[in-house]
This record gives structure tokens, C-alpha cells and sequence, in this order.
């Protein structure tokens, strides 16, 4: 039997693009418009961002935007296929949920592919925001175009 992985998440950081770009990369089902995806990156540089590392690689990240003192957003995050299900994920989002109740945020929320769209990739990504505590609120069939339809998903801090 292995030896058990050293799990870690560290943040909020500057300045991180570099670092979450091949994280980004390594998912294309997720992040395969080239676009986008180079917004992202600037974003994560400018953005507080918190990164997961397994035995001192880095292997997940989060980012987050505040739209008011009350309400923030996962406005990107990524974690490497070979670490899904070792709880970089999980311990991302906790670190970023204690940051922003350390700052009265009160609400924290993340848009993702409606159920509308058969994608099963997302149907797991809705299912991990779901066991982390995200709850459903509304769908925005044309925000992101009507071949993507968006759901925004919410949790109180």
C-alpha cells in the first residue's frame, strides 16, 4: 500500500496565473475555449486565488470575485484530473468560505452548465458544489448563449 499523499491549500494569493494555467489546460471539457480561458488567466492574477497542493505540487486552485461587502463569487477553479476525489476540491472551497466570513461576506455563490445541457462532466461538477453545500437558485438560459445555459448555485456563509 502507497504512502498517503500530503494534502494542503494555501491562499488568497496575487498573482497566480502562471501557475493555474496548466491547471486550466488540463481541462479541456471544461475549459476548451482558447478565449476564455486566457481571460481566466489574467483574472487569476488580479483575483484572491487559493491553491491546492498534493506532497507540495500544485494541483487545484480557486479564485474569487466580490461583487458587494455581502455576496462573492467562485469565479474560476480548477483542479487536475489525476487529483479528483483527494479533496483539493473540498478544502479550496472551505479555505475560501472561512476568507470571506472573516470579511462579513455572507453569501457565496458560482455559476455553472445547467442540467438543461446533458453534459456529464458538468453534471459531476453540480454534484460537487451541491455536497459542499450549494443549493440551486436560478437559471439564465441566454447568459452565456442558448447552447450553454447557465445555473447559478448559492450557499450562506
Amino acid at each position: 500500500m502507497g504512502a498517503e499523499l500530503k494534502l494542503s491549500a494555501r491562499g488568497p494569493l496575487l498573482g497566480q496565473g502562471a501557475i493555474c494555467a496548466p491547471i486550466l489546460r488540463a481541462l479541456p471539457d471544461w475549459f476548451g475555449v482558447e478565449e476564455a480561458t486566457r481571460q481566466y488567466i489574467a483574472d487569476i492574477d488580479t483575483l484572491p486565488t487559493f491553491l491546492a497542493e498534493l506532497d507540495g505540487a500544485t494541483v487545484g486552485f480557486l479564485t474569487l470575485k466580490q461583487h458587494t461587502p455581502f455576496a462573492a463569487e467562485i469565479h474560476v477553479m480548477g483542479v487536475r484530473p489525476e487529483a479528483h476525489h483527494r479533496g483539493a476540491g473540498r478544502a479550496l472551497v472551505e479555505l475560501a468560505e472561512a476568507y470571506l466570513r472573516e470579511r462579513g461576506v455572507e453569501y457565496l455563490q458560482v455559476k455553472t452548465l445547467s442540467p438543461a445541457h446533458p453534459d456529464t462532466g458538468y453534471a459531476r461538477t453540480r454534484a460537487f458544489y451541491a455536497a459542499c453545500g450549494f443549493r440551486p437558485l436560478q437559471e439564465f438560459p441566454e447568459l452565456w448563449g442558448p447552447e450553454n445555459p447557465c445555473l447559478q448555485m448559492i450557499k450562506g456563509l
